[in-house]
């Protein structure tokens, strides 16, 4: 069996403050450090070999992983960064107070731009503030000004099947530490999870979901290693 964790990064600086961020780049908060640092605590503990590890490039997810691995003596595992691996991005809504969104839009109508499948937020604005359209990281890359799930998960299935896939099909126990969202479509992707359900699958900041994959990269188990802020998974098909 090859093993692949799934690590969303730490409680973020706005997590906290319960704002939406996306693409915006956010540092950890000293919860998130700590959360991140436990994680790879459960990694090593987890007694599985990790050869690779991939994430985005997101600081809160970059560091969560530098964290996770420095706790497991591993800081010399080889690191992929891509902007496939990275959160939803928000468009219009980035920034936002997420409280104070729902009060002026309306709770439902800022539930369908959080939590359905195929139906983005307001585009952001070109030249507002969170435009990321010159930050270097994207040189070369057409910068979304919203995405769905649906469009987050067109983004990261094609990285997955022609960068990450091969490696575990090679067999090689391998880390992906990412975001709620692009974890979620990879989640969708392994266990074959309906539009309808997706949209109520929750990743745990910090918390590694461990799978087991077989050679087909079908999950035989999972299993989230804190059992104490685990969430519901799909059942495995």
């Amino acid at each position: 069996m090859t093993v692949l964790a799934l690590m969303r990064h730490g409680q973020s600086e706005w997590n906290l403050q319960n704002r939406f961020t996306g693409w915006w780049d956010v540092q950890l908060t000293e919860k998130g450090e700590a959360e991140a640092t436990r994680a790879g605590e459960l990694l090593s503990e987890a007694g599985v070999d990790f050869r690779q590890c991939f994430t985005s490039v997101q600081t809160r997810a970059i560091r969560t992983l530098w964290l996770a691995l420095h706790s497991m003596d591993r800081c010399w595992l080889p690191v992929t960064k891509d902007f496939h691996l990275n959160e939803r991005h928000y468009g219009g809504l980035t920034g936002l107070d997420k409280a104070e969104t729902a009060a002026k839009h309306g709770d439902d109508q800022v539930k369908i731009w959080r939590r359905s499948y195929d139906i983005p937020p307001p585009e952001l604005e070109a030249g507002s503030e969170f435009d990321l359209s010159k930050d270097p990281r994207y040189d070369g890359i057409d910068v979304p000004a919203t995405e769905s799930l649906k469009l987050t998960l067109e983004r990261v299935l094609p990285y997955w099947n022609g960068t990450i896939a091969p490696v575990l099909t090679g067999g090689t126990n391998t880390i992906i530490s990412a975001h709620g969202n692009s974890l979620r479509a990879i989640v969708k992707h392994l266990f074959d999870v309906s539009e309808d359900d997706i949209v109520g699958v929750e990743i745990p900041t910090g918390n590694p979901l461990l799978i087991e994959l077989d050679d087909a990269l079908k999950p035989v188990s999972a299993r989230y290693l804190d059992a104490d802020r685990a969430k519901t998974l799909p059942a495995i098909k």
